[in-house]
């Protein structure tokens, strides 16, 4: 007679993995890193390479020699974090050094510190970006003008980005909203095309990856209050095209903020993540001193993270 042999739970498993996940968002992430060196040129290239490999090489060192555990690099989620830091800082000869500072920190306090991936309580990428923010402001606002396509020097010339014009006062001087969707102006070198932060994060949605929630509720809530601001006063707030064009909403709302560690596990929970980071980064926009609030908003709410967690629990089986 054939036995049954009964263990514990779960009982559902799937061919998925820590590595194949973090594989998948490097997928999706090369178009925006495509348009990045078309419009930025090797500036581009080398500062994502450096990212990359920075972050590669200081998960490899603290857990050979400070941790003493099995190196995990290959499961790529430091290349995922190199990636996204890279996509966080303009695309200037300054850059290729300051990134290492970005990566080191990124890596040895946004991640490592807290035990590795699974463990941090912030997105590292975003708390590599905020200590550049800080540490080297001139720098990390110095941005790029964008002009023909695939430039092959590392001299730029340097403009305003949509955000920085907007915060002077001149919106007039806004590129069009076209251009704003493909990339064609200045910015973070892997934020200024929507379409192609699309098109990674449609493959995302595909692959299950991801859910929509996070993403519409961000895009969402910083496209409702932003137009309630511009009907009441159209001649000092944009419209809500605008906002969601410019700037890193589209970047933060479809790779950041989804950050499975760092976001709420349940679908209300993610909702009210969302909601939180559209809302923050709209008030830091219009009134803090920065242009730009969506690295603060999504950290913010990454703090908040475990509150959610407790409280957006959902329903036990048979409950």
């Amino acid at each position: 007679m054939k036995l049954l042999n009964i263990s514990g739970s779960p009982h559902v498993h799937s061919d998925e993995s820590t590595k194949k996940i973090m594989w998948r968002v490097n997928a999706a992430l090369i178009p925006a890193l495509l348009v990045a060196i078309a419009y930025f040129g090797l500036n581009a290239l080398l500062i994502s390479l450096i990212s990359v490999a920075s972050c590669v090489l200081f998960q490899w060192l603290i857990e050979k020699f400070i941790m003493k555990v099995p190196t995990t690099i290959g499961d790529g989620s430091a290349i995922v974090t190199g990636l996204l830091l890279a996509f966080n800082v303009p695309a200037t000869p300054q850059m290729l050094w300051i990134v290492v500072i970005g990566a080191m920190v990124a890596i040895g306090i946004g991640k490592m510190s807290f035990g590795g991936l699974g463990k941090n309580p912030f997105n590292p990428a975003l708390v590599g970006r905020v200590f550049l923010l800080i540490s080297f402001p001139v720098q990390m606002t110095t941005w790029p003008t964008v002009g023909g396509l695939f430039p092959m020097t590392l001299d730029v010339t340097t403009g305003a980005t949509p955000l920085g014009i907007l915060k002077e006062g001149g919106a007039e001087a806004l590129p069009q909203a076209w251009d704003m969707f493909l990339g064609h102006m200045g910015g973070s070198l892997g934020e200024v095309s929507a379409l192609a932060i699309l098109i990674g994060a449609i493959y995302l949605l595909c692959k299950k990856i991801i859910t929509w929630h996070i993403p519409v509720a961000f895009i969402g809530t910083a496209a409702v209050f932003s137009c309630i601001l511009w009907l009441v006063n159209p001649d000092q707030f944009v419209d809500p095209l605008t906002t969601i064009l410019t700037g890193g909403i589209m970047l933060g709302a479809c790779f950041m903020a989804t950050d499975m560690v760092t976001s709420p596990m349940a679908k209300s929970g993610q909702l009210i993540f969302g909601f939180g980071c559209g809302l923050l980064t709209i008030i830091i926009r219009n009134w803090g001193s920065y242009p730009e609030g969506v690295s603060f908003a999504i950290l913010l709410m990454n703090s908040i993270t475990p509150l959610l967690n407790r409280w957006c629990k959902p329903k036990r089986f048979a409950e």
